[in-house]
């Protein structure tokens, strides 16, 4: 390489350098979340452990401390959301049209969603399966034992088309009563309308404990007859509000995975020596400017709602309401799918 080719390809490489540590512009989304001052996140009717409200209007759950984290993230203050409760059939229409920032609604990703309505799939923040509850007093063990019997389901799910194409795969001729409200559907099955109600397995949890007259009469099979990663959905079009819930949901998970919790997210700022945590708290890299985010970005998010594993086990796990294990939701060194993308 002659020299001038050489200096020309260093002044290109310096160049490209300077360019990847430039702060990130901010999208319009962020500048109107900013100008507001409240993130508008897109959430459940009603779904304990994930989305829910109390008699005093303040909501709770994994799916809304996701929208708590990333209010935290962006404007330092867990409290500035608000929360639009959207059914089933509305919550895609309501983030296309810019009713919301950010769908964080049990939703399941698929290639068809994914490809076809306008909307970005962020980050899997729960792992579920769709399953199906009975009353004990039927007897049944299987879901193998539907034939000609009748399944209450949600319209515009992927549950509708999974209990199709379930049926027709073991020649069950399952006859669905199909629903618009999840609440009819529930309200119907408990009535004896229908031998079973199916939806995500996580769902059926929280349904039982929380809508059933004696929980212990009815049981969740153990069949799970699809894959339902769930998660955030956001607009396309604006590619820093994709990274900037995509990289909290990240810094979550790993936080996890290091050690770092609500409690000790100020401690691990003066005393920890791993790369990694000092990175992820902005003590020696300002990971948060690459994002158009202040370097305190996710320590503010950690001190709101936890790592990924305390946001579990608040709002899901064995010891909560729900009593759900961690099983595929566990971190991918602990057997299960949880694996961040490195905050580097």
């Amino acid at each position: 390489m002659k020299i001038s080719e050489f200096k020309w390809a260093a002044i290109t490489l310096a160049a490209a350098s300077t360019l990847l540590a430039l702060p990130a512009h901010a999208g319009k989304t962020l500048d109107g979340i900013k100008s507001r001052g409240q993130v508008v996140c897109g959430v459940h009717t009603g779904l304990a452990g994930f989305s829910a409200a109390d008699s005093t209007g303040k909501w709770s759950g994994l799916d809304v401390d996701i929208c708590r984290a990333t209010a935290a993230a962006v404007l330092g203050d867990a409290e500035k959301v608000k929360y639009v409760p959207l059914t089933a059939q509305q919550r895609f229409t309501a983030l296309q049209s810019g009713e919301i920032d950010v769908l964080s609604r049990n939703t399941t990703f698929t290639l068809t969603r994914d490809a076809s309505l306008g909307l970005n799939q962020t980050v899997v923040t729960y792992y579920d399966g769709q399953g199906f509850i009975v009353p004990v007093k039927s007897g049944i063990k299987s879901a193998k034992q539907f034939k000609n019997q009748t399944v209450c389901v949600q319209s515009g799910t992927t549950t509708e088309k999974n209990l199709t194409d379930y049926s027709k795969a073991h020649s069950l001729n399952i006859k669905t009563v199909v629903f618009e409200k999840e609440e009819a559907a529930v309200a119907a099955y408990f009535s004896g309308r229908c031998i079973s109600y199916t939806t995500d397995a996580s769902g059926l949890a929280s349904i039982r404990n929380k809508q059933a007259a004696t929980p212990a009469d009815h049981t969740i099979l153990p069949d799970l007859i699809s894959k339902e990663p769930l998660g955030p959905m956001v607009r396309r079009g604006d590619d820093e509000w994709f990274a900037i819930v995509k990289w909290v949901i990240y810094g979550l998970i790993e936080s996890e995975e290091y050690g770092i919790t609500q409690a000790n997210v100020e401690q691990m700022k003066t005393t920890s020596k791993d790369p990694v945590v000092l990175r992820i708290l902005g003590v020696t890299e300002d990971m948060g400017k690459l994002l158009g985010l202040g370097k305190d970005w996710m320590a503010n998010a950690l001190k709101a709602t936890g790592n990924y594993g305390e946001i579990f086990e608040r709002n899901v796990g064995p010891k909560s309401a729900l009593g759900l294990p961690r099983g595929l939701n566990n971190q991918w060194n602990n057997g299960g799918l949880m694996y961040a993308d490195p905050v580097r």
